[in-house]
């Protein structure tokens, strides 16, 4: 029979009740009736096109092989004869003629494999196969759309290609998974779209793909879809490097940065990823900083945020540019010698209704009990990473930024507010676990799978904890019990040091022990000294404008406390702004000060920063030993009345260790005198009083003579001159020849 003659069955009362439904979006099941279907003598084909004013099937030339007939509203039949190839070709309105394949007669799933490892949590790379993904089926190029809602009663794909039109594209439910799933033939990378569902409520709703690779806040919150074309890297002697560095023995000195609000472009307008490269890596490598660490560049909505509510954990900021864009910044750090961190965020995301919450009518993500799912400190939610499929996503997105971007490290956020059940709560506000403690076993079994996977796939990358409790063994390994980060921000030592710094130097004396106190326990941890963006925000005030006096003081005691926090065990951290010593406290909403760099004080701090990580970075003695307490030795701890402080830091045996003496007064003490493990040449390598940082220009004329003379423990000893407010380092030595 000429397929243009086949005959077209009657619609019987079962198909009529069908149509009417995927006509109404409420069939939950479409690929039982749309596309292809083969009966004993010949395929019926159902064609979803609501506004068409016609359907034809055709052959690969074109020419029509079946005219199809209105069946309901919006749906189209027609009958070839078995084993006939077709497409479609569409008269749309304004004579408008589109010729596509039909995307209900290809199978959209992926491989049994990835959906058994998704059910279970442990598919390590979920963007590789679900979401938007690029793929070619049956020899047709298309992308192929999956998402898990086990509980929509129907899920339909919509986007510009489909005028947002939730009847056009309703996909097919795997029932042993939950995931939904559909190919669109021909659709390109830049397609915008979303996902509708019809919820186990009957309520429709609009949502984000979890697991979009990109998206687009601008205008429209959107997910797009992202290229398969794998970026062009040139960094493989930087990732050689870091795969064989040890980081806990290696200098680490992070710039903090907002990367929206560390410079604006014309008329207040966020730079891109590549006019920010031009800007901030000079600036970051003149200053000495070996890394930078980004706050949070996952896509969210609301920039007052600072990123710490995050839609899209998979997909970069659009604010900024293009995933590839970020690639090439990101390339362009490792070319200049600078790693890169970037904040990421497991411990919560927010409300809002086109992301997470509820997403298919019921707590997919979250915990479905407020006490355990809603985050009373933020008006969040909290990921209920008990569930196979959240710690997967989860795992999967660290990856995602890890081996997609080539980020050196993660700053995972918020760690303590995960830790415990009754973080934040009143004592009726929690559920204690199994054993009616207030530990968070599933939180802890996360981070310890997360933390030996990114140490199994990633070398040399860091994992970093902001946790600000007592919790032990946070940087101890997984197999002893620990967690397995390898670094754990020291914020009880930053409280205590600038709390001590806040105080008017008369008072200092008797508070001596905020200095001291955090050499109680510098070792039990592997950690990272932060002064971070926390403490210049709501306000704070700026880190300048904490220390008291005028201006002079003020920098001659942010010189002496950062050179203090340099020398003290622990890797660095300092958030923009400080450098130049910004008066203001840190908004979202504005750049830096940069009219400061027009002033001599801070032309001074910066020239301090960038010789204090020259001498970190080359000095051994300042890095190689951070977490063990033999690279440390108190020399003058008790002096409370004069607010003095003296230590040495040691390298590997054998090797000269470096004397770091400071005064928190603003009085010269002279001939102060310093017990030192030998008597000979001791050379001023750093003083922060000097005229090169705008200092006063007191010292000990570049050099000391310590005599043999027994002080402090120590076989010899030396006399100093402290300038008023200071921080020096001596190193022993002979005269250069």
């Amino acid at each position: 029979m000429n397929a243009s003659l086949q005959s077209i069955p009657t619609i019987t009362a079962t198909e009529q009740d069908a149509l009417d439904r995927l006509a109404q979006a409420a069939h939950g099941r479409p690929f039982e009736w749309l596309g292809p279907h083969e009966h004993s003598d010949h395929i019926m084909v159902r064609i979803m096109a609501p506004g068409a004013e016609g359907v034809d099937l055709v052959d690969h030339t074109g020419t029509r092989l079946a005219c199809a007939e209105y069946a309901s509203e919006g749906i189209f039949r027609a009958c070839l004869p078995k084993h006939t190839p077709y497409q479609l070709k569409i008269l749309w309105p304004g004579d408008i003629e589109q010729i596509t394949e039909d995307a209900y007669r290809f199978d959209p799933w992926p491989g049994e494999m990835d959906i058994y490892l998704f059910g279970e949590g442990r598919h390590r790379e979920l963007t590789h196969v679900f979401g938007a993904v690029e793929t070619e089926i049956d020899g047709v190029a298309g992308v192929r759309f999956t998402l898990w809602a086990p509980n929509a009663h129907r899920v339909s794909l919509v986007g510009e290609f489909n005028q947002w039109d939730g009847r056009r594209h309703p996909m097919m439910k795997h029932e042993s998974c939950g995931m939904w799933a559909i190919f669109v033939p021909h659709l390109r990378p830049g397609a915008r779209y979303r996902f509708e569902l019809l919820d186990a409520n009957y309520q429709v709703r609009t949502k984000l793909d979890p697991l979009a690779r990109q998206s687009g806040a601008t205008h429209e919150v959107v997910s797009i879809v992202a290229s398969n074309e794998p970026f062009r890297w040139h960094d493989d002697a930087w990732m050689a490097r870091r795969a064989k560095r040890s980081m806990r023995t290696s200098p680490l000195s992070i710039y903090e940065l907002h990367p929206l609000s560390w410079q604006r472009g014309e008329d207040g307008r966020f730079v891109d990823w590549d006019e920010l490269s031009s800007r901030l890596i000079p600036w970051v490598a003149d200053l000495g900083f070996t890394h930078i660490e980004l706050m949070p560049i996952t896509e969210h909505p609301f920039v007052g945020s600072w990123g710490y509510q995050p839609i899209g954990l998979f997909s970069p900021m659009s604010r900024m540019g293009s995933p590839e864009s970020l690639s090439r910044f990101i390339d362009a750090c490792h070319a200049s010698g600078i790693g890169v961190i970037v904040d990421w965020v497991p411990a919560h995301f927010p409300a809002d209704e086109y992301g997470l919450v509820q997403f298919d009518g019921t707590a997919l993500f979250e915990h479905a009990d407020p006490r355990e799912g809603f985050h009373p400190d933020w008006n969040t939610l909290i990921y209920n990473v008990g569930r196979h499929e959240v710690r997967g996503f989860l795992i999967a997105s660290a990856l995602e930024w890890l081996e997609r971007f080539h980020i050196d490290g993660l700053r995972v956020d918020a760690v303590a507010s995960m830790l415990y059940r009754d973080y934040s709560r009143e004592d009726d506000q929690w559920v204690p676990n199994r054993y009616g403690g207030r530990e968070n076993l599933e939180v802890i079994d996360f981070l310890r799978e997360l933390n030996d996977t990114v140490a199994e796939r990633c070398s040399g990358v860091m994992m970093i904890a902001e946790e600000s409790t007592a919790w032990p063994g946070v940087t101890a390994p997984t197999a002893t019990g620990g967690l397995g980060f390898t670094f754990k921000w020291n914020m009880g030592w930053m409280h205590d040091t600038l709390s001590y710094m806040e105080r008017d130097p008369f008072f200092r004396r008797h508070h001596h022990h905020e200095l001291t106190f955090g050499l109680q326990y510098a070792f039990s941890e592997n950690f990272v000294l932060p002064l971070s963006h926390d403490e210049v925000v709501h306000g704070k005030g700026s880190l300048l404008n904490k220390l008291p006096g005028d201006e002079s003081l003020k920098l001659a005691g942010l010189r002496a406390y950062l050179a203090f926090m340099w020398a003290h065990p622990g890797k660095k951290l300092l958030f923009m702004g400080a450098e130049l010593g910004q008066l203001k406290e840190w908004n979202h909403d504005l750049e830096l000060e940069w009219n400061r760099l027009d002033e001599p004080g801070p032309k001074g701090l910066l020239r301090t920063l960038a010789d204090l990580n020259r001498i970190y970075v080359s000095d051994p003695a300042l890095h190689v030993r951070d977490a063990d307490p033999g690279g440390f030795v108190w020399l003058v701890g008790d002096d409370t009345e004069n607010s003095v402080l003296a230590f040495l830091r040691k390298a590997e045996p054998g090797k000269a260790p470096l004397l770091v003496v400071c005064n928190f007064t603003p009085v010269e003490r002279p001939a102060y005198r310093i017990g030192v493990p030998i008597a000979s040449l001791w050379f001023e390598v750093f003083n922060s009083d000097s005229e090169l940082y705008n200092g006063s220009n007191i010292g000990n004329g570049g050099w000391v003579q310590a005599r043999a003379e027994p002080s402090h423990g120590q076989p010899a000893s030396l006399q100093l001159t402290l300038p008023p407010m200071s921080t020096l380092y001596l190193r022993q030595g002979d005269w250069p020849s």
